[in-house]
């Protein structure tokens, strides 16, 4: 079942290719993990959960935090264990060494990534046209769609000290608009302009229990946590990741945790909750209450761009980073593992994963108002939660291979219990998520299972081809 080579470090597929450039230091992994925890989800976000709990609205986006930090020491643990790119896939490799499960999780965890830039991508297009008054025809923001992607891996092949550096700048930009609708939002509370009652009203729908509510609506709330996990796909362009890591992944998790409270509380103090439980765009209507005059209409579309542009930006650095790492150990196609001489980028995994993702946003276009494009965040979220349960399993399965280095060392209850709360927002009868999401997963499953299909016939095929030769 299990190949000896699969728990080694295998340094390279081809001697002569050279290593990735370690550019990231603490400041700029920190505003990576930041930056992609941080996203659009939250500006669209605040009101679903609000329908589920009503005002304790701020409590599901606490409990998301709790299981994401549980999750990431396990993610810590690992990563300085195990400083090279491909992240959980690779963890899965190194713990059980079944081919068939590495796979599903490396094409998992790319395809959560490759969906996320894609409708990011589509999302930055309709911002836009509405900022520039552009046409809205489908066509125009297929278009647009395609050249940002294009733009996106241009940046990509140009190293990682450039995307870096512009993830730095979209971060700062994303963080702004949410800080400002913190700061509007104060200025009004102080004002005597708020209900604090609404945010402590705990108000769950009729068909559900309060259990199931909470659950669902941190299902949904998690979903504005996830991104911290990608940084450890950026193990081997970090600088001395084995020090530096912990404190980076816990303090940028930490830094979102309190923008995500401090932004529900206030929009929760500031709208009502029937009207807010029905927005498309909370945040937008707590400015507009808390400061009828602000040009918040005006302004929105322009830190949406940024902020769905960072998430493309970071989510296509990680699937490339992804598949070059699974390439050095065997389990992809040794072309994937290439790395340009001159600017130490992985450029085969990067243009295969914007082909990817170019072919998805035309998939994504042909039903833009469809409920496709409104399912993928939580179905993001699902798989990614299944990823997590099967982390958290590894990291006590990858106790028992010591490694010749120190690294971080998560206490043993917090695996098992990342484990089960995982594993509890997964299934359908205890997190409440819709069977849409659950059809999507198992779309994508199925097509994952006939790639690795494919990827063992042609293995085998190679192999002969090379046995053939050495006769």
């Amino acid at each position: 079942m299990s190949d000896p080579s699969w728990t080694q470090v295998v340094k390279t597929v081809e001697p002569e290719q050279p290593e990735l450039k370690r550019a990231l230091g603490p400041g700029l992994l920190l505003l990576f993990i930041v930056g992609d925890i941080l996203g659009t989800g939250v500006y669209a976000l605040t009101g679903q959960v609000a329908a589920e709990v009503g005002g304790a609205a701020w409590l599901p986006f606490l409990l998301a935090f709790g299981v994401a930090t549980v999750t990431a020491f396990s993610y810590l643990e690992l990563v300085t264990k195990y400083p090279q790119a491909a992240g959980a896939a690779l963890y899965t490799h190194k713990a059980f060494g079944i081919h068939f499960l590495t796979f599903i999780v490396c094409f998992v965890v790319m395809t959560s990534g490759i969906t996320s830039a894609s409708t990011a991508s589509r999302a930055f297009a309709v911002n836009l046209t509405v900022a520039f008054g552009l046409s809205d025809d489908n066509l125009t923001t297929l278009l647009i769609a395609l050249a940002f992607i294009v733009l996106i891996m241009l940046v990509n092949l140009r190293g990682v000290s450039e995307s870096v550096w512009l993830n730095v700048v979209l971060t700062l930009v994303e963080l702004s608009g949410l800080l400002l609708v913190i700061f509007i939002g104060l200025w009004a509370i102080a004002g005597g302009n708020a209900d604090w009652s609404r945010v402590v009203a705990f108000e769950t729908p009729q068909d559900k229990g309060v259990l199931l509510a909470v659950s669902t609506a941190t299902s949904l709330a998690f979903f504005a946590m996830v991104g911290f996990e990608d940084s450890v796909n950026m193990a081997e362009e970090t600088k001395d990741p084995s020090r530096i890591f912990p404190k980076m992944m816990l303090s940028g998790l930490g830094i979102a945790a309190v923008i995500y409270v401090l932004v529900s509380i206030t929009v929760v103090a500031l709208v009502p909750i029937g009207e807010l439980a029905g927005s498309e765009t909370p945040l937008v209507a707590a400015v507009e209450a808390a400061a009828p005059g602000f040009p918040i209409n005006d302004l929105l579309p322009f830190i949406s761009m940024f902020a769905v542009a960072n998430t493309a930006l970071i989510n296509m650095m990680m699937a490339s980073r992804l598949l070059y790492g699974m390439s050095r150990q065997n389990v992809l196609p040794p072309f994937l593992a290439k790395v340009s001489p001159k600017r130490r980028t992985p450029w085969t995994a990067i243009l295969f994963t914007s082909a990817l993702a170019a072919a998805l946003i035309g998939y994504v276009s042909l039903d833009p108002k469809g409920s496709i494009v409104a399912l993928l965040g939580g179905t993001t979220s699902l798989l990614l939660l299944a990823v997590f349960a099967i982390v958290n399993v590894t990291v006590l399965v990858l106790r028992r291979q010591p490694v010749d280095h120190k690294h971080f060392r998560s206490p043993s209850v917090l695996p098992v219990i990342g484990a089960i709360t995982c594993v509890y927002l997964v299934l359908p009868w205890t997190s409440g998520r819709p069977a849409g999401q659950y059809t999507i997963a198992l779309g994508l499953l199925a097509i994952g299972v006939l790639l690795w299909v494919v990827e063992r016939i042609y293995s085998a095929v190679a192999r002969k081809r090379t046995a053939g030769i050495t006769k």
